[in-house]
This record gives C-alpha cells, structure tokens and sequence, in this order.
C-alpha cells in the first residue's frame, strides 16, 4: 500500500514509518523542512514538502495515497477537517492519534485517580481538552457521515527509543531534564497522580493492525501499565544515578515553565484501559516502564 504519514520526522510517525517500510508499504511522509528530505530518503521514505496548514497539498496528497495516517499532531483541528474533506467517498483508511490528555483530572498531584477508562466509558474533558475530544468525534462520525474507514488512536504516556528521526517522546525528556536540574528524580505536589504508559514499539504495533482491521468509526486506547509520578520519579532517579532520591517540585512553577499542557501533563490522573485494542488482537510484548528504566541504568 501507498500510505501517506504525516509527522514522518517525528517521534510516533517516525516510528510508524519505519515500521511500515519494514512491512513491505511505500510510505510519503510530510516534511516540513527541505533538510529532512534526504534523511527520509536514507530510510526509504519519499518525502511531500508542506505543512498542516497546507490544505492543497495534503489534499493531493491523501488523494494519491491509499490510506493515511496522521501522527503530526493530535491539536491541530484545520488538517483533520482537510484530510477527512479530501478522504470523502473514498472507503479509504484515516488513522489519526490523539492523547489521553482527554481524560484528564484536576488533581494537582494530590490524590490517585480512581476512575480507569475504557474506550466506552463517558467522562468529562477539562476545558483545556475539549477541542482535542470534538476533533476526535469529528474523526470517528467520518466513518458514518463521509465515507471514510476513520479511526482514532489514543496514547497515554510513552517511552521507548524512537525508530525514526526522532528518538525521543514528549513527556519524560522533560522529566529526566529537570531531574537533572534538581539532582533527583522531580515529581509534582504529592506526585500521587497516575497516568498510564505505553512502550513505543507496542504502540506502533497497533497503529499497523488498525490498519489492517479495524473497522470504521474505531477508538483505541492504548496502554500496557500506570504509575504514579512519584513512582516515576523514583525510576528516573535511579536510571539517572541518584539513588531513588527524589524532590516534590511545585505545581505552579510546572504551570509557569509549561502551562496548561504541562500541568495535565504531569500532575494530573489519566488511567486507561486499552479493551477494544485487545479485543482486535493487539498484544504489548515491550518491556514495561519499570523494566525499561532499569535497562537504562
């Protein structure tokens, strides 16, 4: 198949796209800069110069395409609606990735989250979420409303070594950098918060059986374990050296260095529970958090 992956540099598409090569796909990965061009070349991937805001050329290029797999960003409404208005009519495959940021609490640290959500479970997205929750119906209706074999992939936090470009994930270079700082692992408040985790390699696993299988209209968590960020920190610490020395740092001064993501990010409660991914067939085999963190030591 010609599959068009958007975030080809990055860190999940990245890994999708190396994946995918692996199975045999001609991957068109969209590239923001020229200078990525010949690295993508170098692993086999053919490269579309643009961005989200882009319209023409995402659009001719989902059309060339015969699924697409959007991993660029999960909080960029304008390309979902082009990529799902280009897709029209089409029975072709649109996976896109969001976060489990949209089931995010308020805790502040403060206490352990008591709810685990599985896909079906209702809840009640944080207004700083809401936009990310619509643009993920608005992907899911695609497959009843316009035609599409639309799907959505939900990952809670992710560790693991990047396959492509980009090795590194989002939320724990960020925790192991200001650990660094700190001279111990850093959690927030109380740090009794829990969020689920997923190795990266699992994830990437899943994103090839949906598109293998998954029928339209699919919403998949996915997840392989949870920790509290104290816990976390304890692992970072040690992986860093320190003994399982870890220090409470203050909500508000994660609120002034990374805002609102920041703070739903690291001191809130987003448990999950990946039963549809399971029931589809998806199996983690990657080493677990705790395991990965020791590896690193």
């Amino acid at each position: 198949m010609k599959i068009f992956v958007t975030g080809a540099t990055g860190y999940i598409g990245g890994s999708v796209a190396e994946r995918l090569i692996a199975s045999g796909h001609h991957v068109v990965g969209l590239v923001r800069s020229a200078q990525s061009i010949p690295l993508l070349k170098d692993r086999g991937i053919e490269s579309v110069l643009g961005n989200l805001d882009d319209p023409e050329i995402i659009t001719k290029t989902a059309h060339e395409a015969d699924a697409v797999i959007h991993a660029a960003s999960a909080d960029h409404p304008g390309s979902v609606v082009t990529l799902i208005a280009a897709l029209e009519r089409s029975g072709k495959t649109l996976i896109c990735t969001t976060g489990s940021g949209i089931v995010v609490d308020s805790a502040d640290g403060e206490y352990a989250g008591s709810v685990v959500y599985a896909e079906d479970t209702y809840f009640e997205a944080v207004p700083f979420r809401r936009p990310r929750v619509a643009m993920n119906r608005l992907v899911r209706e695609a497959a009843i409303d316009k035609g599409i074999r639309s799907v959505v992939i939900c990952p809670p936090m992710i560790y693991g070594k990047g396959r492509g470009l980009q090795p590194n994930s989002d939320q724990f270079p960020k925790i192991i950098a200001l650990s660094k700082q700190a001279g111990a692992g850093v959690y927030f408040g109380k740090g009794l918060n829990r969020y689920s985790n997923v190795h990266i390699d699992d994830l990437v696993e899943l994103y090839l059986l949906a598109l293998e299988k998954a029928p339209g209209g699919s919403f998949f968590f996915a997840e392989n374990g949870h920790a509290s960020f104290k816990e976390i920190a304890e692992m970072v610490s040690r992986s860093l050296g320190f003994g399982g020395k870890t220090v409470s740092l203050s909500v508000e001064d994660l609120v002034r260095q990374y805002g609102d993501a920041g703070r739903y990010g690291a001191a809130s409660n987003s448990l999950v529970s990946a039963v549809n991914a399971r029931r589809l067939g998806w199996s983690p085999k990657a080493p677990s958090l705790a395991e990965y963190f020791e590896s690193l030591r």
